[in-house]
């Protein structure tokens, strides 16, 4: 899909499409049991282990390479996106940051939310940090970058599909728009499609967060 060729009003909605098949094939592939409860609008939930995830080595925003083993023991919101995105990713990092702040500021705290660039040519470590600080954003996000290698490493290890669309230094990346929710040992839980409201996210954490304790 080539965002060039599709009015700007019309991002979202391409986007949507676009996420609506990814969310379509990660349900085939996680395959939950029968007599799980549905996934509610926006989520598939997961039953049993998915192939989703997995080691990882890539370049934090303030320059210090880390690794999965880095993020062992948090819960993580995980967003594959760029800082040059016009509108979709920073519609979801909002979305992110608002389920964030409607819940206790302790469950909140367990939670770290990170931004994974599917453009490292641009987003060096610096454009990164400048980007990740915005108030509009989740509170304590962590901004990933690191070699097209690594990057594009990431990107298969969570079944992220993406392109770059364009040419020159304005160009786009085509990609699927889905926030990932990691559990304390690195394994998927749930998967959040394009769309999700701020209010159905908060609740989905809220009752993991919950379920986690036990």
């Amino acid at each position: 899909m080539d965002l060039r060729k599709i009015p700007v009003w019309a991002w979202p909605l391409a986007a949507g499409a676009a996420t609506l098949l990814a969310a379509l094939a990660l349900m085939i592939l996680l395959e939950p049991g029968r007599g799980a409860e549905p996934p509610r609008a926006g989520q598939v939930q997961v039953s049993g282990r998915a192939d989703i995830g997995g080691p990882f080595e890539l370049v934090r925003h303030d320059g210090v390479t880390v690794t999965e083993a880095d993020f062992r023991g948090r819960p993580m919101l995980i967003y594959f996106g760029f800082t040059h995105c016009p509108d979709i990713c920073p519609m979801s990092l909002v979305i992110m940051g608002d389920a964030l702040a409607r819940l206790a500021p302790a469950a909140r705290a367990r939670i770290q939310p990170v931004l994974i660039t599917l453009d490292p040519e641009r987003d060096t470590p610096e454009q990164m940090a400048l980007y990740v600080a915005s108030p509009a954003f989740p509170e304590g996000l962590v901004g990933l970058t690191g070699t097209e290698e690594q990057v594009a490493a990431a990107a298969r290890a969570w079944r992220v599909y993406f392109s770059r669309a364009g040419e020159g230094d304005d160009y786009l990346v085509d990609h699927t728009s889905i926030i990932y929710l990691m559990d304390s040992d690195g394994e998927l839980a749930s998967v959040f499609t394009h769309g999700t409201t701020p209010e159905a996210l908060a609740e989905a954490l809220q009752r993991f967060l919950e379920e986690e304790r036990v």
